[in-house]
């Protein structure tokens, strides 16, 4: 009969251990914790801006184009602002803008793109509409319908949304029509199963790791966008401070005050790097092919 171990020699395992799961991910995933943590930060400096910066609007002539220092961390721009509240106060609409725009976008085009796959007349018709927005530019588009009105955010978010739901249309439409000839959807039709129920427990689920991965993009494609129309001068009103519109008033001193676009395109270009780093690692991720390789 084997002799039993005392208790005292088994060791119990330390309670302040890390994890091996979650090193193990970051060792799998590092795109995805890298473009996370890159947007927890930004996030979490767009909630603070009332405590970390102070007003972006106040106005401070004898302080203008002063260069970065200890009292101006970013410097000043040609009214005496300070760079670093009106960056800090940028990062919220930069958010804000690629946030909706990529939830409105999928919403709208989940829908019509389930049914596209599934009804062929709306399909003809849906399709057609979205070959014809897809043939215009889709900063000129946001132009046009942006100057038909009032400026504003709510204005820049819907004129940035319209050319982007083409996209989502097309690959839920793409993904619900190889979804059709599977056996177990024909499987489900042949047992009688609605429309409705079909599209929302069998296929509805396998669109969400595409949809989600295409969102990331479009969200970086909406800031890039925004960025671009403020810069323009027509996208949030100019008192509203905004990544596009302070490069946009820097530029003419770009030679004595460099910082003044330097730094805002500098945040402007690491959230986009940080939205495409978390996409790139949602695909892989998701997508069994690649999966299956790591």
């Amino acid at each position: 009969m084997p002799s039993s171990i005392p208790a005292s020699a088994i060791e119990a395992p330390a309670a302040d251990a890390p994890r091996p799961g979650l090193a193990l991910f970051a060792r799998r995933n590092p795109t995805i914790v890298i473009g996370g943590l890159v947007m927890l930060a930004l996030i979490a400096v767009a909630l603070l801006a009332p405590w970390i910066a102070g007003d972006p609007l106040k106005l401070s002539p004898i302080n203008r184009l002063r260069p970065p220092s200890e009292r101006f961390w970013f410097g000043t721009d040609q009214f005496g602002r300070d760079v670093f509240s009106r960056t800090i106060y940028g990062t919220r609409i930069s958010l804000v803008v690629g946030l909706s725009v990529a939830a409105a976008a999928s919403l709208i085009g989940l829908f019509l793109g389930l049914v596209c796959g599934f009804n062929r007349t709306f399909d003809a018709i849906v399709m057609r509409i979205m070959d014809g927005i897809m043939a215009i530019p889709s900063i000129l588009l946001a132009i046009a319908l942006i100057t038909l009105t009032r400026p504003g955010l709510a204005v820049v978010i819907a004129a940035i949304v319209i050319p982007e739901i083409p996209r989502i249309v097309r690959l839920t439409r793409s993904v619900v029509l190889s979804l059709r000839s599977q056996p177990f959807i024909e499987a489900a039709i042949a047992g009688g199963t609605r429309t409705p129920k079909l599209l929302l427990r069998h296929i509805l689920p396998n669109t969400l790791a595409p949809l989600i991965v295409q969102s990331t993009y479009i969200a970086a494609s909406a800031i890039l966008t925004e960025a671009g129309l403020s810069f323009l001068g027509v996208g949030v009103p100019p008192e509203i401070p905004s990544w596009g519109n302070i490069i946009a008033q820097g530029r003419s001193f770009f030679l004595i005050a460099p910082w003044s676009i330097l730094i805002p395109g500098a945040f402007l270009a690491v959230m986009v790097l940080g939205v495409n780093m978390l996409g790139d690692g949602l695909r892989d991720r998701l997508d069994p092919r690649l999966a299956r390789r790591m």
